[in-house]
């Protein structure tokens, strides 16, 4: 398993002392990510939101990404994920600055693609009936605007007639594709497109993890008709690192509180009660359908109707339907179903092994969380960096 770096450029208003405090937090991450060059991380990978405030001020993640790649030398750059709806990002915008970042970061580049969620949909007047079909056409599209042919596409989405979009990337054939992956068919969608799937454990089980990395390659391996010119089947999970000299000093630094922020900050901005429930609805119109709905709807026919909550499960429904819970229940739920990795360098080196064992390819570290100082971030980098020599990492794709 390889380790890499994830990162939302968070500030809560704690933090907020001074004029400058956002010129300050973007020099912490330029930092945080020349020190993550240093020890020997994969991937940073930079997310994309709008309007978030202090959940993230992670606007313009290419700028923020060219800025990274031009003062690192080995550390691959990755954008996770551009918003792929066409209001968001049109697809002749995606693929010219994706070869632009390549070419300045000397083919180090990944490309991630996402749908989004509520709040941006409706920031940016997006219809969430589109959004999954546009980001599709956009897979197919990207790869074969980076060709040498004049492209053209026809459809009720897009309308383009002999472009040559320039430059082209520097890698060749292409950088490495993946997708943003939160529900079963997202996780089936990204197999059969032969693009990485990128995850989340924070809210999940090690079961969770472990099934939705087995539909993944069930349907890389029985469906796949790759979208670019090669296959990405690399599997990568975001999840909480903070490691410390004790789990003492973890808590004194506040890590429980990061994480009960980064939860309650999460499931608020990206309103996750309509999520679950779109999510709900679309599992169920697989697992109905007719023609059998593909592995998401044998997944969700898998699944008993009637089989109890998990204490995780009945807390971050209390979170959803905006009951204020304590940070010490947080903390404990998200610690017993080992949904984040939190402790001394043992303790994590511990839970690293036990996500390598489920099979995922990188665990994308999520340090700078909430309102942990800069030096902690950066001791809790170099502590867990520290490790990757003890994992047999795959490389970047």
């Amino acid at each position: 398993m390889r380790l890499d770096i994830f990162s939302e450029m968070q500030q809560p208003k704690a933090l907020w002392d001074g004029e400058n405090h956002e010129h300050r937090l973007i020099q912490e991450t330029l930092e945080q990510a020349r020190l993550a060059d240093e020890m020997g991380y994969g991937v940073w990978w930079q997310v994309e939101h709008h309007a978030a405030m202090e959940f993230s001020y992670s606007s313009a993640p290419e700028c923020m990404l060219t800025a990274i790649a031009m003062s690192t030398r080995r550390m691959h750059v990755g954008h996770s994920s551009v918003l792929a709806p066409a209001r968001f990002n049109h697809p002749i915008r995606i693929a010219e600055r994706a070869a632009f970042i390549d070419h300045l970061s000397g083919g180090r580049f990944q490309l991630g693609l996402a749908r989004s969620t509520v709040p941006e949909w409706r920031t940016f007047n997006i219809d969430p009936d589109l959004t999954r079909g546009q980001m599709q056409q956009a897979f197919e599209m990207i790869p074969k605007m980076w060709g040498s042919e004049p492209f053209s596409w026809d459809s009720k989405d897009y309308q383009i007639r002999n472009i040559n979009v320039v430059p082209k990337p520097y890698r060749k054939p292409h950088p490495a594709l993946w997708q943003a992956c939160s529900s079963p068919a997202s996780f089936e969608q990204a197999g059969r497109n032969g693009v990485g799937a990128l995850g989340v454990t924070l809210w999940a089980s090690l079961d969770e993890v472990a099934d939705m990395i087995h539909l993944y390659r069930e349907a890389l391996r029985k469906n796949c008709k790759p979208v670019g010119e090669r296959v990405n089947d690399q599997v990568a999970f975001f999840t909480f690192v903070h490691c410390a000299d004790s789990e003492q000093e973890a808590m004194e630094n506040g890590a429980a509180k990061a994480a009960a922020w980064y939860t309650n900050g999460s499931l608020t901005f990206f309103e996750a009660k309509e999520h679950f429930i779109q999510s709900a609805a679309e599992l169920e119109v697989l697992a109905k359908d007719p023609a059998g709905g593909g592995l998401a709807g044998q997944y969700g026919r898998k699944k008993d109707p009637n089989a109890p909550q998990s204490r995780a499960q009945r807390l971050l429904s209390r979170v959803v339907q905006g009951e204020t819970v304590p940070d010490e229940d947080l903390w404990e739920v998200l610690s017993e179903q080992e949904s984040l990795i939190v402790g001394s360098k043992e303790q994590v080196r511990k839970r690293l092994k036990r996500y390598e064992a489920l099979g995922i390819d990188a665990l994308m570290s999520f340090h700078q969380v909430g309102a942990l100082p800069h030096e902690k971030v950066m001791k809790s980098i170099r502590l867990t960096g520290e490790l990757i020599p003890e994992f047999n990492a795959p490389p970047p794709p």
